[in-house]
């Protein structure tokens, strides 16, 4: 198999040259974030995202070549390969089309056929199959009764014949084959529920989709409630069909003696071998399409979260809302330092409103803060409450945001966390990232396990070894995208960088800890374990600020500074001008004439003229800003036809849950997102986006809003 060849057919747009280079680079052990940044030229400045793709399907079509080649060779070991079978193994295009292939051959736990074989029964089974007899089946099956082989009757010939030929039927891969797309293409998947038990699969009592038009959400809801035991799922298609094609693929003459004794062993081939595997085989690639859907809407709205822009530049008091235990707060600096934790009482039970108030008051006027940030779990409500009513009392401007804290107690309860605050419990840990998260959400967020950040649905149910690594890759081409400050970064970031693993990333700590802080990138080649290779796929994420080249500060990788240097030159600047440059590209005239002159790629060549003119740009401030808010709205104010702002929480196939300031995200169904046809609302909306939207109803009693994009 040419698996260039295949990438290439398989992902539209991209040519096999393209494919050739980032399979090369792959192999000499280049990351995607380096190659999607440093090395365009080779590519074609592929994104990272057409990069995983390469990746992830170069790796299934190696694991791929390596099943066929162990198939191959086990065939070949039972002197049963043939110049057919081995062309067909090698045209494969899926692990499922090779298993087919090899069943006939596998090694199988003791079968019915295998003991009608083992009684002398399979001469019987290939005269029936040869459909010549010119006398009556159990005259010929007559010959096989031998008491001493364990056969006693014509009856139990017969049956083992059948055995023996329905064995024969279902190993068959075209067969297979043949029906499978037949279920895939025509199929429905059918559900039934215990109706007298009430669940939230009430929807999927009695559920019936063409397979075709089966959503991945619908899926993985059926495979939840079946594994909970509300719900039997099954895959069904017309059995007289299928039957039909297998009579007439096998039935090649009408033999009034031995047609009846075949259908038979087709009929119990079909019911009882080939169609319950087809049924699992089905039911395994609908499962795997909706755990690649939904890791694929997962590491998008996880990408979303992680870039959304850093409000910079503000004293921020983190707020752990909880009842019994108290609110505890944090109050960090303008760099994240924390300041000091507070613990206040002002919920239930204790209800100490007017002592939290002045405790708050103290805390804003001693160390200048200008935004609290309140996480949205339990008692936020009624935090939100007191923070609104703070802010009216207080004689200097007081915003606050609602932020999302999911994985906050996770990362708070970790290892990490007792490491970097040994001396605070798990309540004032959480406080500090609920505050760091607003100020820096990728710098905090890179901390906690990316599962459980949870923007995604049914992450539970997923493959996690699939989910880890697309996410963790995920993480990836955010920090690198971003940019990691080499003298402030935590382990946690810097390992996320390229070509950096966590032990390298320690290693850089310990580095900076002992000999301080970092003035050049060539000191990276001093760091324990971090040779060549790691040097070149990391230094241009890595930034020095205040270093002793002006350039450490920039994207520009130091591979390229003789290039950056010489562009300088043409202008009459030099790397103290780093920043101020912004007509850079206009002075230099024809980049294309430039770059020949240069010896670099033209894409490389406006990437370092855009580092000259604006050094370590954060793509992160083009995103929509966090709406600071001042006072609240409940639930119960909320009435049809209310126009809001909102932010997008969370995307899944069906909608989007946003956030309009009142404790309970609306859903914006699909339906109801735009007037054109989209096949799903990230086609539409982000996790991060600031939203116009309109109420179209409220359920008070049920916690529902149901909301529209649509213009009234």
């Amino acid at each position: 198999m040419d698996i260039v060849a295949v990438i290439t057919k398989e992902l539209a747009g991209i040519t096999k040259a393209q494919v050739q280079a980032v399979i090369k680079l792959i192999d000499e052990g280049n990351t995607i974030p380096f190659i999607a940044r440093y090395r365009k030229e080779m590519h074609g400045g592929l994104s990272d995202e057409v990069l995983r793709n390469i990746d992830e399907r170069l790796q299934y079509l190696r694991h791929l070549e390596q099943r066929k080649q162990a198939v191959i060779e086990a065939i070949t070991q039972q002197n049963k390969m043939t110049q057919t079978l081995y062309q067909k193994i090698d045209e494969a295009l899926t692990l499922v089309a090779v298993e087919d292939l090899y069943l006939p051959y596998k090694q199988k736990r003791r079968t019915k056929a295998m003991i009608a074989k083992g009684k002398g029964l399979e001469p019987l089974a290939q005269t029936i199959l040869l459909q010549m007899l010119s006398h009556d089946v159990q005259q010929e099956a007559q010959k096989y009764v031998q008491k001493e082989k364990g056969v006693e009757t014509i009856e139990e010939a017969l049956a083992g014949a059948k055995d023996i030929l329905a064995e024969h039927f279902s190993d068959q891969a075209q067969y297979r084959e043949y029906l499978r797309q037949m279920a895939l293409s025509e199929g429905k998947i059918v559900s039934e529920g215990k109706t007298d038990q009430p669940s939230v699969y009430e929807m999927y009592y009695q559920y019936e989709r063409l397979i075709p038009k089966q959503t991945d959400h619908a899926t993985l809801a059926l495979n939840r409630g079946e594994t909970e035991k509300l719900l039997q799922v099954k895959v069904v298609i017309d059995d007289q069909k299928a039957l039909s094609y297998l009579y007439q693929q096998i039935l090649v003459r009408d033999n009034a003696y031995t047609t009846p004794w075949i259908k038979q062993a087709i009929d119990d081939a079909y019911t009882r071998l080939i169609w319950p595997s087809i049924d699992r085989q089905v039911r395994s690639l609908l499962t795997q399409k909706a755990h690649e859907g939904a890791i694929k809407v997962f590491g998008k709205n996880l990408t979303q979260l992680l870039m959304q822009p850093p409000i910079a530049g503000k004293v921020v008091l983190g707020w752990d809302p909880a009842f019994r235990t108290g609110c505890k707060l944090a109050v960090v600096d303008e760099t994240g330092k924390v300041l000091t934790t507070v613990v206040i009482y002002p919920t239930a039970p204790q209800n100490k409103v007017e002592q939290s108030k002045e405790i708050l008051k103290k805390l804003i006027k001693q160390y200048g803060v200008s935004l609290i940030s309140l996480g949205n779990g339990t008692a936020s409500r009624e935090s939100e409450q007191i923070i609104a009513d703070l802010i009216k009392e207080l004689p200097c401007p007081v915003s606050y945001v609602i932020v999302n804290e999911a994985g906050a107690s996770v990362y708070s309860a970790s290892k990490l966390a007792t490491q970097e605050f040994p001396e605070f419990d798990v309540g004032q840990r959480s406080a500090v990232s609920i505050a760091r998260r607003i100020q820096d959400p990728l710098a905090e967020l890179v901390k906690i396990d990316p599962r459980s950040i949870g923007v995604g649905q049914y992450q539970h149910d997923m493959n996690q070894k699939q989910l880890s690594e697309a996410l963790n890759g995920v993480v990836a081409d955010c920090v690198n995208r971003v940019g990691v400050d080499l003298n402030t970064a935590s382990v946690s970031l810097l390992e996320y960088v390229s070509g950096i693993n966590q032990t390298i990333a320690k290693n850089m700590i310990e580095y900076r800890n002992e000999m301080g802080r970092f003035t050049d990138r060539k000191q990276l080649l001093k760091v324990k374990n971090l040779g060549p290779k790691a040097y070149e796929q990391c230094a241009g994420f890595l930034r020095i600020r205040d270093g002793r080249n002006a350039l450490d500060q920039t994207a520009v990788h130091p591979e390229s500074y003789d290039i950056a240097q010489k562009i300088l030159d043409k202008v009459g600047a030099s790397t103290a001008d780093i920043g101020k440059l912004s007509e850079l590209s206009k002075k230099l005239g024809n980049l294309t004439s430039l770059a020949k002159e240069l010896g670099v790629g033209e894409m490389t060549l406006l990437d370092i003229i855009h580092e000259l003119e604006k050094p370590s740009r954060d793509p992160r401030q083009q995103m929509p800003q966090p709406i600071l808010r001042q006072d609240v709205l409940d639930m119960e104010h909320l009435v049809a036809g209310m126009v809001l702002k909102g932010t997008v929480r969370n995307v899944i196939d069906f909608g989007a849950f946003v956030d309009i300031g009142v404790h309970q995200d609306g859903l914006v169904h699909i339906s109801q997102m735009t007037d054109r046809f989209i096949k799903h609302p990230s086609e539409v909306v982000s996790v991060g986006d600031i939203v116009t939207v309109r109420v179209l109803s409220v359920d008070l009693a049920k916690k529902r809003i149901q909301l529209t994009m649509k213009e009234g």
